[in-house]
């Protein structure tokens, strides 16, 4: 059969953009796991154009669930074609019902243990509705399909050395969706650092690791990052504050050639800390966990998240300057999310406070989806958008570099400035994030046609 993978993508700004920092892995890990009877495409429609006049036999569709509208239109327009169309991924998972109404059948879960079947079944006629795939261990998974790649991703090489993560933030539904806490064997992750088939000298150079808390365990960590020293590489993660307590970890983190660490920081306010369940961040710890970083010449890029149950619009403008106050080289400024899987999700359909009739469409980290405490919803936009804005002007991104910029090892510093520069060229072009009530494109259309159900939540 002809297969086409296709990530789903619906823009978050004003204009979007035609290139990107770094693929996700999900596309290019399916297709190293498709039998080589199969030929296979992979499609990432953030930076590709949507083949609608494709020759597949199979589409599958992997979406996020702000992304559910635009993924739904994809199928239909498919099926219409006489395509079979499958779909996975986090909304599939926890809405399962809602993705068959649009596709021939759905996967649940890691796809690792049944993609092959299904496949299979699929050839011979057979394709069952739901596939429930079973988290296994992460031995002799296959090298991600790099070949497959679009052009337009700066970074190329992303690799997955761990699958879960220990803590349990209320936001997040990684818990839910990856359970446990599972590592792949350290042969298999160096096998994939060492290769080095890429046109660009950076693309060579720079190893993107997307695990959700690399370091959580350390011993497997310790030995991954000692054998990665002569490599001589470039490399960037998600991690825990936790790891400030580490001096050997850290130390570790320098020799083998670390760049930038995003950290979860969420929120300068006590209250909100303990309302997403991360109690472990001790914000008088903030600055001091950065400038070991920076001893190392290591960048931080920090996440935000304005709307937890605390915050004020007043309080999560002030975290513009708070960022620079501490150190942070490049913020990711998101809004609380309730995702399915989430205990946040679970605590507003209780309470009653999802806003009802927003579509999927609201549910992408840059909209407002529930009744904040203590503003409207449209004050916690606004909010967001002004420290957005504040956070990526010209003053605030110039302080960030010059602060930290002069302690920086040279890829830390490159990528602080290519990244400050991305964001602060947006935010200077007025190129901000949607506001989903205001979208009048070809998404808002379709989801007119649609029936309320399926973009909206579920009872």
């Amino acid at each position: 059969m002809k297969i086409e993978l296709i990530v789903v993508y619906v823009p978050r700004y004003t204009h979007g953009h035609e290139i990107d920092f770094v693929p996700p892995i999900t596309g290019i890990h399916l297709a190293a796991l498709t039998p080589t009877c199969h030929s296979v495409r992979v499609i990432h429609q953030q930076v590709d154009p949507i083949p609608y006049e494709s020759d597949a036999d199979l589409i599958a569709l992997s979406f996020f669930t702000g992304f559910a509208p635009e993924a739904y239109r994809l199928a239909m327009h498919f099926k219409q074609r006489g395509k079979i169309v499958v779909a996975g991924g986090p909304h599939v998972t926890f809405w399962p019902e809602e993705a068959l109404r649009y596709c021939d059948s759905v996967v649940l879960g890691e796809a690792e243990s049944i993609w092959a079947t299904l496949l299979e079944d699929a050839q011979n006629g057979a394709l069952k509705k739901t596939y429930i795939g079973q988290p296994l261990p992460l031995d002799n998974l296959p090298m991600p399909r790099y070949d497959l790649l679009s052009k337009n991703f700066f970074v190329r090489r992303v690799v997955q050395a761990t699958r879960g993560c220990p803590f349990l933030c209320s936001f997040c539904s990684v818990p839910s969706i990856n359970p446990g806490f599972r590592t792949r064997p350290l042969q298999d992750v160096l096998r994939e650092i060492q290769f080095d088939d890429f046109p660009h000298w950076w693309q060579r150079k720079i190893v993107w690791f997307w695990d959700d808390n690399l370091t959580a365990n350390r011993r497997y960590i310790k030995e991954l990052l000692s054998a990665m020293i002569p490599l001589k590489k470039w490399w960037l993660t998600q991690a825990s504050m936790d790891i400030a307590r580490d001096e050997e970890l850290l130390d570790l983190m320098q020799q083998s050639g670390c760049i930038g660490v995003f950290l979860g920081i969420e929120s300068f306010g006590e209250q909100s800390l303990k309302s997403a369940n991360k109690a472990h961040n001790k914000i008088g710890d903030y600055k001091q966990c950065i400038e070991k970083l920076h001893a190392r010449g290591i960048a931080v890029m920090a996440g935000l998240i304005a709307g937890f149950d605390g915050d004020t619009p007043q309080s999560i403008v002030s975290m513009a300057d708070q960022l620079v106050e501490i150190g942070v080289d490049v913020p990711f400024l998101s809004i609380l999310t309730p995702f399915k899987g989430a205990a946040a999700y679970n605590d507003f359909e209780r309470q009653g406070r999802l806003i009802e009739g927003r579509g999927w469409q609201f549910f992408n980290g840059y909209n407002v989806a529930f009744h904040p405490q203590g503003m409207s919803a449209e004050q916690l936009l606004q909010a967001h958008r002004q420290l957005w804005v504040k956070a990526f002007s010209p003053l605030h991104v110039a302080r960030r570099l010059l602060r930290s910029g002069w302690r920086l090892r040279l890829g830390a510093a490159l990528l602080s400035l290519a990244m400050n520069g991305f964001y602060g060229l947006k935010a200077w072009r007025g190129n901000l994030p949607v506001d989903m009530a205001l979208r009048d494109d070809t998404i808002a259309a379709c989801e007119c046609s649609l029936s309320s159900t399926v973009v909206r939540p579920l009872p």
